[in-house]
């Protein structure tokens, strides 16, 4: 029975080492400049679901997902995207990478340090945050999404 005290100390330990993250607020706000120089305002998408999409150009299943994301907002009329490329990638990199991979929403990028305040930060890519219309989370992906995911979530 010594053995339950020391588990309990270890499991505080370990508790104690993992960073607390706020929760993320109901209705996240995202402003950021694409990579074409637009500006781009979660809260100006209100009315429309809007995929926000963490990926990163060396992350296999981002890439894989890519198409499904671009076509889903072309067949869709209420939906949006943004993809956040999440990486300290020269922005001509990311540029040539998207020559090579079009999507058909804009991209723009954040890394680690240039956060968006309101999002936590991916624990693995590609994560996915789906948002009403309202501008309420509807759903967190992490890993990739298909259109069909992507619809089931919407309800359509």
């Amino acid at each position: 029975m010594k053995l339950a005290p020391l588990a309990l100390a270890a499991a505080c330990l370990l508790a104690a080492a993992i960073p607390a993250h706020a929760a993320m607020p109901a209705q996240p706000a995202l402003q950021v400049t694409t990579l074409d120089g637009k500006p781009f305002d979660l809260s100006a998408q209100r009315g429309h679901w809007v995929i926000v999409n963490f990926w990163a150009t060396w992350c296999v299943p981002c890439i894989k997902e890519m198409p499904d994301i671009s076509h889903f907002v072309k067949t869709h009329a209420n939906v949006r995207a943004i993809g956040l490329a999440y990486e300290d990638s020269d922005k001509a990199d990311i540029r040539a990478f998207l020559a090579k991979h079009p999507v058909s929403y804009p991209v723009a990028q954040v890394s680690l340090d240039d956060m968006p305040k309101d999002f936590d930060e991916p624990r693995g890519l590609p994560t996915t945050y789906l948002i009403a219309p309202d501008g309420r989370v509807a759903r967190r992906f992490v890993g990739p999404v298909t259109g069909q995911s992507l619809g089931a979530a919407i309800g359509q």
